[in-house]
């Protein structure tokens, strides 16, 4: 567990609510005041490997300490945790509707008396049908901070979201398993025993972003020679993997061209990520704004954390 604790009586005083951030994966919580957050700390109890009655065992390990005697700490949790397969369901809402809805809250009955647990719905599309959970706190979390954005705001990650902002509603959205298809071509696939080595090639980055986004259709046959050039041309493991990379941000690219195209762009995420994706972005004459995911979900969570 990486913790930053808060531990005197005085700076439990001053907590005013829990974010929760509760992914496949992974558990981070927040403790927030008056300017902000207080303290972070994380665990490996992910949704995925929990049952129904360790969610809230996993919550207390972490939070207990934070926890006033004489009041109730509110406890505003978004992610996979209101997956079917999570603590409690929160249906999704369908688009289009503003990304979060105090009124759409979904209150966990708990065995403790000392928190009081809210989790957020996700979002849904039905044509062409997609779900967002999680991603929709940290759009909130956007328009909070910049309250007039129109556009297009992109998640890149495991999952990239791209969705179709206006009037401060989630319009429309789309899904790409872009880095899923990484991991799995990477390490399970044949293009594997090429890339062996870290590094990075920001040349072999950008010709896999503009093959891709000017041939797309060719993309199986671009994946296969990098694994032909490696036996055959020696191609460096960095100038594989980065053209790899280029290669799948390029299709994503290409399929999700009617969104960005001649669209204000707005990047959520981690910075490594956000940073590859604002490379092959302002080569298409775009120029996205960058904002951190974790500011987002904490301002996400922040606009609705009082319930109605």
């Amino acid at each position: 567990m990486t913790a930053f604790a808060v531990t005197e009586l005085s700076d439990v005083a001053a907590i005013d609510w829990i974010a929760v951030d509760w992914g496949t994966s992974n558990l981070r919580v927040s403790a927030i005041g008056s300017n902000g957050p207080l303290a972070t700390r994380s665990s490996d109890k992910g949704m995925s490997c929990l049952t129904r009655d360790q969610f809230e065992p996993a919550l207390m390990s972490l939070i207990e300490d934070w926890l006033p005697l004489t009041r109730v700490m509110p406890v505003l949790a978004c992610g996979m945790v209101g997956s079917r397969q999570g603590w409690v369901e929160a249906k999704y809402r369908a688009v289009p509707c503003v990304p979060m809805d105090q009124n759409g809250l979904i209150r966990v009955k708990t065995h403790s008396e000392r928190i009081d647990v809210y989790i957020t719905p996700g979002l849904s599309q039905t044509k062409p049908a997609d779900v967002m959970r999680g991603e929709e706190t940290q759009i909130a979390g956007a328009l909070s901070l910049y309250p007039n954005f129109d556009g297009v705001i992109c998640l890149p990650g495991t999952h990239s979201k791209w969705a179709h902002i206006s009037a401060g509603e989630v319009v429309s959205f789309q899904t790409f398993m872009t880095g899923e298809l990484y991991a799995l071509l990477s390490g399970q696939s044949v293009l594997r025993h090429g890339l062996t080595d870290a590094g990075w090639d920001d040349a072999a980055f950008d010709s896999g972003v503009d093959d891709a986004l000017s041939r797309p259709e060719k993309i199986a046959a671009r994946l296969f020679t990098l694994r032909a050039e490696a036996l055959l041309q020696n191609l460096p493991s960095a100038s594989a993997r980065a053209r790899l990379s280029g290669l799948l941000i390029g299709i994503e690219l290409a399929a999700a061209k009617p969104y960005w195209l001649g669209q204000s762009v707005m990047l959520i995420g981690a910075d490594s990520l956000l940073d590859t994706y604002e490379k092959a972005l302002v080569k298409q004459g775009l120029n996205p704004s960058k904002l951190p995911s974790q500011a987002c979900i904490i301002a996400g969570l922040a606009s609705v954390r009082t319930p109605k």
